[in-house]
């Protein structure tokens, strides 16, 4: 007999119920919001480190990216993974600048 032969009965393998689907691809992005960066002062240049210090994110994942909900006033500079095109012109507006790092 093969292995997992059981008698003639329904496989436990088609048994069991099957919903969903995990994709072994995806990617894990970490997500920090411009009005969470508001706890840094005024010309920091802000990196993944120091939001993984700061508690914004937990881990670096397979990147970090900044969206545009919230508001800031000052300059910061960015070095992040990803940034969305509506964080993008806010920050820029305040006068700071972003560097994406791969």
């Amino acid at each position: 007999m093969r292995p997992g032969f059981e008698g003639g009965q329904m496989p436990l393998s088609r048994r069991l119920p099957k919903r969903g689907f995990r994709n072994p691809f995806r990617k894990f992005i970490q997500i920090v919001n411009i009005g969470q960066l508001k706890i840094f002062p005024a010309d920091t240049v802000v990196t993944e480190e120091s939001l993984i210090a700061s508690g914004l994110v937990k881990g670096k994942g397979d990147g970090i990216k900044v969206l545009g909900k919230g508001e800031i006033g000052y300059p910061l500079t960015l070095k992040v993974a990803m940034v969305s095109d509506g964080a993008r012109k806010k920050i820029e507006a305040a006068g700071g600048s972003i560097e994406e790092v791969a």
